[in-house]
């Protein structure tokens, strides 16, 4: 029954016990009791759906996303590639490729000779963002990488021909690029939000050219920060429901104020297509590796000389920590920033420059966004107990070393067999001036196997103690015999880190 209805009738019957006495008047006070009820339970209906109203307010829940979407799609860009692919073209009568494999390229290229070399046009697509009014745009690395040709469309309320782009700079270990147009007039820029107060759970508006077929708006919620994929070092991905598909590349991430907090970078996928999770480079990485670029074309980075690794449940319990956190040193390259500071193998950091590190990858990305040349204080467990130290951070510069590999003295219980480091295995292993035992198998399926132990590695530490020749190992793995699990330090493919072998 309306509201109004209830009203009235309440009314009407004040007016009867006016009238009346006695059992009249009784009724009356239940009326006047059911007028006070009534009216307080329409109240308090009144109040609730208002509430209501509030809390979902207050929780975020767009009505529609299609005002950010208006306002916004203008900074998203279409950007179009053009690669040339070379490539050798062999005439052979038989075509087939077990005929070449049987008598070799060099026998068909004797006899039936090469054609000229082929130009390949590879075209892409991917899309970018506006990032200043006089045309820097900022997209992926993988967008632009080896183009011969960028070309770049506006939006429609920038309404224009394609126009060529110039490389500016690109990092491909955090998968960035900035490119600029020349443009006639000032255009509109994006708005850069702080992707440091993103949250789990929040909304997020992700604009892009999925498939070359112009702008399209898709939206979802941050399913995850801090994702590590294995694109580079210095994964820190936002993880989004919101679809990203390929096309979507170098399109900007918006939260609902309409600032960009991500540039759109990878998909999860088994087949090829969206299912769901898509990841996003952070747009506070993006800011700082933006900055170096427009200034000098290129990434400088801070370097330690360390090699880190997850502080794992074992470890904790093997070095007696309160909390599996922390980076743990596996190397410390002679000569680097850390060894003049001080570092050790062994140091647990859990904080660098007055930032906590609560896991391995936190770490690099720290490091990295250090200016050169500046001293930090580094604070490490050692032994059980904090230590702080004074690091100077130096500049990262490019390196790349191998390991190889090897032939017994069996350890039945770990699985695994070793051998003598003889001089001239240390040479083939690129092992010059190394101690310890070559690891020279390892049984599929055994604790040695299970955990990470290759044919070539070398075992330089077991339970803290060096391992310095096949008497040492032998001596330490007698000793140890009955234990567990063991703590092995390991040399591999030019870096050292611990291991921990459970029986």
């Amino acid at each position: 029954m309306p509201m109004c209805a209830l009203v009235s009738m309440c009314a009407k019957g004040q007016e009867t016990n006016d009238k009346q006495g006695g059992i009249v008047g009784m009724k009356n006070q239940r009326l006047n009791l059911n007028k006070k009820l009534l009216m307080g339970l329409a109240i308090a209906l009144v109040l609730g759906f208002g509430l209501g109203q509030d809390a979902s307010a207050k929780r975020g829940v767009p009505d529609s996303f299609a005002e950010l979407a208006d306002q916004q799609s203008h900074v998203a860009v279409n950007i179009s590639t053009t690669k040339t692919v070379k490539g050798i073209r062999r005439f052979s009568p038989f075509g087939g490729r077990e005929f070449r494999d049987f008598f070799g390229d060099e026998f068909f290229k004797r006899f039936f000779g090469e054609k000229p070399e082929e130009e390949l046009k590879q075209k892409s697509l991917g899309s970018g963002v506006v990032v200043s009014e006089d045309g820097f745009i900022l997209t992926n690395n993988h967008v632009v990488a080896d183009a011969d040709e960028i070309l770049v469309t506006l939006s429609t309320k920038e309404k224009s021909e394609p126009k060529k782009a110039k490389l500016i700079g690109r990092d491909p270990k955090t998968d960035i690029a900035l490119i600029k147009i020349e443009v006639d007039k000032s255009l509109s820029a994006a708005r850069l939000g702080d992707s440091d107060k993103l949250r789990v759970g929040d909304w997020v508006v992700a604009i892009g050219n999925p498939f070359g077929l112009g702008h399209t708006v898709t939206a979802g919620i941050v399913s995850a920060k801090g994702r590590v994929i294995g694109a580079g070092p210095y994964d820190n991905f936002i993880q989004t429901d919101a679809s990203i598909n390929p096309g979507n590349s170098g399109g900007p991430l918006f939260n609902l104020d309409g600032e960009v907090i991500g540039i759109n970078t990878a998909i999860f996928t088994h087949g090829g297509g969206n299912i769901g999770i898509g990841f996003a480079i952070p747009i506070n990485i993006a800011k700082s590796v933006m900055a170096q670029l427009k200034e000098k074309g290129k990434v400088v980075r801070g370097w330690l000389g360390v090699t880190i690794q997850t502080v794992t449940p074992a470890i904790q319990e093997k070095f007696g920590l309160k909390k599996a956190e922390g980076a743990l040193i596996g190397e410390v390259t002679k000569g680097s920033p850390a060894d003049r500071g001080g570092l050790k193998r062994g140091d647990i950091v859990i904080s660098f420059d007055g930032k906590k590190v609560k896991k391995m990858n936190s770490l690099p990305p720290m490091v990295a966004d250090t200016a050169v040349g500046k001293k930090v204080e580094i604070i490490v467990i050692r032994k059980g107990k904090e230590k702080r130290l004074a690091v100077t951070v130096g500049e990262l510069e490019e390196e790349t070393r191998l390991a190889a590999t090897t032939t017994p003295e069996i350890e039945e219980s770990f699985g695994l067999s070793v051998q003598e480091l003889t001089p001239e295995l240390a040479e083939s292993l690129s092992l010059k001036g190394e101690k310890g035992v070559v690891v020279s198998g390892v049984k599929r399926g055994s604790p040695a196997y299970e955990a990470g132990l290759q044919r070539g590695d070398l075992i330089q530490e077991i339970e803290k103690e060096p391992v310095r020749d096949m008497d040492d190992y032998k001596r330490i793995m007698q000793k140890s015999a009955s234990k567990k699990q063991i703590l092995m330090v390991i040399r591999h493919r030019g870096h050292t880190r611990y291991v921990i072998l459970k029986k």
